[in-house]
């Protein structure tokens, strides 16, 4: 186990918080009915914003943290905010967003924030770098970490990610894919009967 104190508390604090509230977003999905409200495209929403926010922990897993991976988290959590932004604009129009879903979000908003800002702390001076400050020059190569985390903690995470993040949030896709279909055999059906 890990002596640095930052590192410990992004991996066993930061990490399974932003999963659980990741997994709770999603049964708040469930319990409005999702798929019969805004559906499919609310669902390829959740899973653009799960690509954002992914792309930049694979790079803090697996490269070595400079200025370009502090820049490219930073890009993807302003990304990452754009998009929850239009997420719940067009939630709130199709379904109802309970104050307990938008509590989660907020979570879903600042957590990645926090997680960027212990990353920051454990490498300031690439971060000093990426705004022209201290001695260090600012780094943007692309290079495996020299110190890779445990094996069974990555394969423990990427299990945690598939089980409570990748697969509800398909699922919750397919419910909506399925809804559509329905709907529009529906709407097919009831159209050749008034004929």
């Amino acid at each position: 186990m890990s002596t640095d104190a930052t590192l410990t508390i992004l991996m066993y604090f930061v990490l399974p918080l932003w999963l659980a509230a990741g997994f709770a977003d999603w049964l708040c999905h469930r319990a409005t009915n999702i798929e019969a409200t805004t559906g499919a495209k609310e669902s390829v929403i959740h899973l653009l914003m799960f690509a954002e926010v992914g792309l930049p922990l694979l790079a803090a897993i697996f490269l070595e943290i400079n200025a370009g991976i502090i820049l490219l988290m930073f890009a993807a959590f302003f990304l990452h905010e754009a998009t929850a932004l239009w997420d719940v604009t067009y939630a709130a129009g199709g379904r109802k967003v309970t104050p307990l879903e938008q509590h989660i979000h907020s979570f879903l908003e600042l957590v990645p924030l926090m997680a960027i800002l212990l990353v920051v702390s454990r490498h300031w001076s690439q971060f000093l770098a990426l705004l022209s400050f201290g001695a260090e020059p600012a780094r943007f190569d692309v290079t495996a970490k020299s110190e890779s985390l445990p094996v069974a903690y990555i394969a423990t995470l990427f299990a945690l990610i598939l089980v409570f993040e990748l697969l509800p949030y398909v699922e919750e896709l397919w419910r909506g894919l399925h809804a559509r279909r329905r709907g529009l055999a529906s709407a097919k059906a009831s159209g050749r009967s008034s004929s």
